[in-house]
């Protein structure tokens, strides 16, 4: 399932946040930091996904 969540936060971080962790802290600074850069955005995902 891991491996589903990181394709999708690779093409939309912030779903792939919220698939993890829900509607939090993590996921509005997903939003920012994807509307900020893409590429950010994508880092953050993948290091809350991999880190839970």
């Amino acid at each position: 399932m891991d491996i589903i969540r990181i394709i999708v936060a690779i093409l939309l971080p912030p779903l792939g946040v919220f698939l993890q962790v829900g509607i939090g802290g993590a996921f509005w600074l997903n939003i920012l930091l994807t509307l900020l850069g893409y590429i950010p955005g994508i880092v953050h995902a993948v290091w809350i996904i991999a880190k839970r």
